[in-house]
């Protein structure tokens, strides 16, 4: 495979569609943008496959004690680190499980920091500072899939014996000699030439979001389609927590409240306490029993009448 120059790559390439979007009124240079974004949707569809076999191998390495790091420069770091930052209060999982790295280091989340991409030994020296062990798992994302910084890390990573996922917006890449698994959501050419902070990062973005969630789904963090394990550390989440356990065992806010407290806080306990006519202890046991999975907790419970 030879890997590609800059200008060779589709998304580098000038847009056909938009080559007079600077002459447009407002309302058209909007719809004309809407359009192409839809072309971010439908290119991140087609590679269900991967995704499948990318979250497979997520589940697996969280299960086994390991972690999955994502790391990029400039939109594709940034989207990196959108996706792990939200985990947290989301699911209640922190960076002892998901850990974003950004080419530049913090600074470059919100500064330009242009260089550090180009920094093949960064990436690979970047990742090492955090320990990786073979357990882990590393997603490289570079919309070009060319960026030195993610593929020195990626490089790395398969030295140690890490799991790799690269996650680019071109085909035949660099990244697809490195990644063990590549997503590659071809979004076509930008309405602004070679601007992928556009479709390409939107479809980044909309793949982080399926890769994490459908990990968290898979690892129990889920029941029905609720946050079982998010963290309610303000006014707004303990509110929503009270509604989770409102809808899922079907009680009033009243009710909701009580066994919240009786959980210790426990969304999971809490509903599983309600189902289950149980206490806080056998709640526990269930979910132990269920691998943490509030839908088999109600399950056994049942069965065990």
């Amino acid at each position: 495979m030879k890997d590609p120059q800059l200008e060779d790559l589709l998304t580098e390439t000038r847009n056909q569609a938009t080559m007079h979007i600077d002459e447009l009124p407002i309302g058209e240079a909007i719809s004309l943008i809407c359009a192409e974004d839809r072309r971010a949707v439908q290119a991140v569809e087609e590679e269900t496959p991967s995704m499948v076999k990318a979250v497979e191998v997520m589940v697996a390495a969280l299960k086994g004690g390991g972690r999955v790091f994502y790391m990029g420069s400039g939109t594709s770091g940034r989207v990196g680190v959108l996706d792990a930052a939200e985990l947290l209060p989301t699911f209640g999982v922190g960076e002892d499980a998901f850990k974003a790295i950004m080419a530049g280091g913090e600074r470059a989340m919100f500064h330009p920091v242009e260089e550090a991409e180009d920094n093949w030994t960064a990436g690979a020296l970047d990742l090492l500072a955090e320990n990786p062990q073979p357990r882990d798992v590393l997603v490289g994302i570079t919309a070009s899939g060319r960026t030195p910084y993610v593929l020195g890390a990626l490089e790395k990573a398969r030295e140690i014996g890490m799991g790799t996922i690269g996650l680019t917006c071109n085909r035949d890449t660099p990244l697809h000699k490195l990644a063990e698994i590549v997503i590659a959501p071809v979004v076509g050419p930008e309405v602004i030439a070679g601007s992928t902070r556009m479709k390409a990062g939107t479809a980044q973005k909309l793949v982080l979001n399926i890769l994490s969630t459908v990990t968290m789904i898979r690892l129990g963090k889920v029941y029905q389609n609720l946050m079982v394990d998010m963290q309610a550390t303000n006014e707004k989440l303990r509110r929503r927590a009270e509604r989770i356990v409102m809808e899922a065992a079907g009680v009033d806010q009243r009710a909701a409240q009580d066994a919240l407290k009786q959980a210790e806080g426990s969304i999971k306990a809490a509903i599983v306490m309600l189902e289950a006519g149980c206490d806080l202890p056998r709640a526990k046991e269930l979910l132990a029993a269920a691998e943490g999975f509030v839908a088999g907790a109600i399950r056994l419970a049942k069965e065990q009448r």
